[in-house]
């Protein structure tokens, strides 16, 4: 499947700021499942881009400003070739175990801010995997028991919730779901990592296809799963289902804060408006998609 992404984000500054320094996530990953075939950045007001590749492999994008501005614009083309990803066989649960497993997977085996388990966390995993003895299917088990769970309700939650607090209140959105399977997953000895990207559906916990239509989207987060002796897994528990071809990689890491999409700070005495968004489609982009982002920025101005 063909798709073109086009990633926009506008800060309007109430007085101009003298300089600001940015650093970018938003370029689709390459691998065996995803080709990229055009990625193109533009900064307004200009400003020269470098770009270096982190540990996880993801493409960060530096860039700064260093004049007074009131506004600053940042845009993002891309265009990937997405394949089908097939089903993992079936490995015994004994092959967590192995030292040539474990040693690897070192860091997506830890917990950390986002995906510290505690007992509820751990005996819900155990319930939703009692008498399962395939890792795959002990994969699907957590996301499903996940997906089955817990409510999409955005603005539910904050970046940083814990998951024991989303557990108890069974609410969340994409990166809430993910970050509990990854600690479910996790507290069962199964390697797993956070996903960021896009998913071309317009409410990503229904899964809807969009048939060719141009729709704007936020970024979405899945989980990618650690099989041993195969692969890397991707399933999307905010919809209860496996990565397809309309899921977009932009980067993986051990939480959301490895693939914060973009990162900054600006000098100066002033507040900012923000609005954000993503167009995605089966085919060419409209010149000023997504045009939605211009509506409610001038709405946030007049207000």
């Amino acid at each position: 499947m063909e798709i073109s992404l086009r990633y926009v984000t506008r800060f309007h500054y109430q007085t101009p700021v003298w300089e600001s320094q940015n650093a970018l996530r938003a370029c689709p990953r390459r691998d065996g499942f995803q080709r990229l075939s055009d990625y193109r950045l533009t900064v307004d007001p200009a400003a020269k881009v470098m770009s270096y590749w982190d540990r996880w492999g993801n493409q960060v994008d530096l860039f700064g400003v260093r004049e007074p501005h009131d506004r600053l614009t940042v845009t993002a083309d891309a265009r990937v070739e997405t394949d089908p990803r097939p089903e993992p066989p079936a490995v015994p649960v004994s092959a967590l175990t192995n030292t040539a497993y474990r040693e690897p997977m070192w860091s997506f085996l830890q917990p950390g801010p986002h995906t510290r388990w505690e007992q509820p966390i751990t005996d819900a995993a155990e319930d939703a995997v009692a008498g399962v003895d395939d890792v795959a299917a002990r994969v699907r088990a957590v996301a499903e028991l996940v997906f089955g769970s817990i409510d999409y309700t955005p603005g539910a939650t904050e970046i940083g919730v814990s998951v024991a607090d989303v557990w108890e209140n069974r609410r969340g959105v994409c990166q809430d779901y993910s970050h509990v399977t990854i600690a479910m997953l996790r507290s069962l000895g199964i390697g797993a990592r956070y996903v960021s990207g896009y998913f071309y559906a317009a409410d990503p916990a229904a899964g809807d296809d969009p048939a060719g239509e141009e729709i704007t989207v936020q970024t979405h987060a899945w989980v990618s799963a650690a099989i041993p002796g195969w692969g890397w897994w991707d399933i999307d528990p905010t919809n209860g289902s496996p990565v397809g071809e309309r899921h977009v990689v932009i980067g993986h890491g051990r939480d959301y804060d490895d693939l914060t999409p973009l990162r900054g700070v600006y000098f100066g005495e002033t507040d900012h408006l923000l609005v954000a968004g993503v167009a995605m489609r089966t085919g060419p982009l409209a010149p000023n998609a997504p045009a939605r982002l211009t509506e409610l920025q001038q709405q946030q101005i007049q207000q």
